[in-house]
């Protein structure tokens, strides 16, 4: 498997101003897999601590944050002596030892010559009295399910990735059929590790299904376990209204499709939880499409999307046939899910500010709103070849963009102020973009 982050990974080691840092994301992203990787290849050797595992580490950090005793710790806890030029240190699961993250601060003022990756949920990490949140003083790096280019990576398919970096449009067409046979089963397989390297081993949709209905199963039990009192049945309520949300012709989030007669305030706090859990990404309207977005926010429009279009459509429990054949009856749902597609590509992207623009009495839409330095781009998205863009002409009538962008099945093309880009080449986005504007 490939990680595209994994670079980030080694820009952080060679950095002269490097932190201990943490790996955020969803449970089962492959924050763990990824670290592990990481240390055995660029590191002569790795020491490794999950702290849900190794709960009697606990009290290593109870007795204050004295550097030295808690590598001699470390050291005997792993039978390694640890050379800060050539030991890689894993704390994995830090939110369950509160003070480990406390320590991160120590370890940067008082001995930065170490190497620290760290991984886990941050959840409840702010509401434990006493316990010091390190600000400034680590680096932070987001990890997401995979993308549809490091699926076609464990996939064996690195010459078709190769063919679209090299933006060679012509010899894309030429294998356009077998691009988009694997978009169909990214959007059944998704992005989660263990989905996608299930699938790469022997290619069965039912082994996929069952991974995905076990994730699903994982968080049901963390909405049980982890959020605060009284909030359970709210997050699990919104949770399962999600797909019905994004059924809807125009996505927006209503609190009546959780239950007859739902407020906003009951359920702030279950939105919060399943952001802050990395299960569903928000995305804000935006009042007017100037830069920068953020200053235009409308926070009372929203919509809501899942962690991973493969979670997604085991939660609607879409078979394979209908995804990777086509079904006439699944035509409606098939737009939500290629926006998921589309939300999830954008949201892997570095630094990605990401909204959507609606006119006021949504009589037009304008799906996806993203930054460039100075500039905002409107991405519309089509599910199949279809190229009609009645809201994207009133956005460009109204707005005049310099460059607008529709996604779909259909092949690259340019007009004078649109690009066609198929939904297999959403990914690299910002390459065509940079390489468009320069």
């Amino acid at each position: 498997m490939k990680r595209l982050k994994y670079s980030d990974l080694v820009k952080w080691k060679k950095s002269a101003k490097r932190k201990p840092l943490i790996i955020r994301g969803a449970r089962q992203v492959g924050k763990t897999w990824l670290m592990q990787e990481f240390g055995k290849n660029e590191y002569d050797q790795m020491v490794y601590v999950n702290f849900e595992r190794d709960k009697h580490l606990v009290d290593l950090f109870k007795g204050g944050f004295n550097i030295p005793r808690i590598i001699t710790a470390l050291q005997a806890e792993s039978g390694i002596t640890i050379n800060p030029d050539n030991t890689l240190i894993i704390f994995d699961e830090i939110q369950s030892v509160p003070e480990a993250i406390s320590s991160l601060k120590y370890f940067e003022e008082d001995a930065n010559k170490y190497h620290i990756i760290t991984a886990g949920s941050l959840l409840g990490i702010a509401s434990q009295e006493g316990v010091s949140f390190p600000v400034g003083k680590i680096d932070f790096l987001d990890l997401h399910p995979l993308n549809f280019i490091e699926f076609l990576y464990s996939m064996d398919e690195g010459a078709l990735i190769n063919i679209l970096y090299e933006f060679d449009w012509e010899l894309i067409k030429v294998y356009k059929s077998k691009y988009i046979e694997r978009l169909r089963q990214y959007y059944f397989v998704g992005g989660m590790p263990e989905a996608v390297a299930q699938f790469a081993h022997n290619k069965s949709f039912q082994d996929v299904r069952e991974i995905q209905n076990n994730i699903l199963k994982a968080y049901e039990l963390d909405f049980s376990k982890h959020p605060p009192a009284g909030t359970a049945s709210r997050i699990r309520m919104l949770w399962n209204s999600i797909p019905s949300q994004l059924a809807k012709e125009n996505r927006k989030f209503i609190y009546g499709l959780i239950k007859h007669g739902a407020r906003a305030k009951e359920y702030e706090s279950a939105i919060s939880w399943l952001i802050d859990c990395g299960h569903v990404y928000k995305i804000c309207r935006v009042s007017k499409p100037s830069y920068p977005l953020k200053a235009y926010l409308d926070i009372r429009s929203f919509k809501l999307f899942i962690v991973d279009i493969g979670i997604l459509s085991a939660m609607t429990s879409i078979d394979a046939g209908s995804l990777i054949k086509g079904n006439e009856i699944f035509s409606e749902f098939k737009g939500a899910l290629t926006e998921q597609y589309v939300l999830q590509q954008l949201v892997s992207m570095d630094n990605q500010v990401i909204n959507y623009w609606s006119s006021e009495r949504s009589t037009a839409e304008v799906d996806f709103l993203i930054q460039l330095p100075g500039k905002v781009i409107p991405i519309e998205v089509k599910s199949e070849e279809n190229l009609k863009s009645k809201s994207l002409k009133i956005y460009k009538e109204k707005f005049e963009p310099d460059i607008s962008i529709r996604t779909s099945m259909s092949d690259f093309r340019t007009q004078e102020w649109l690009i066609n880009i198929p939904l297999y080449a959403i990914p690299i986005i910002n390459n065509i973009l940079r390489y468009r504007v320069e």
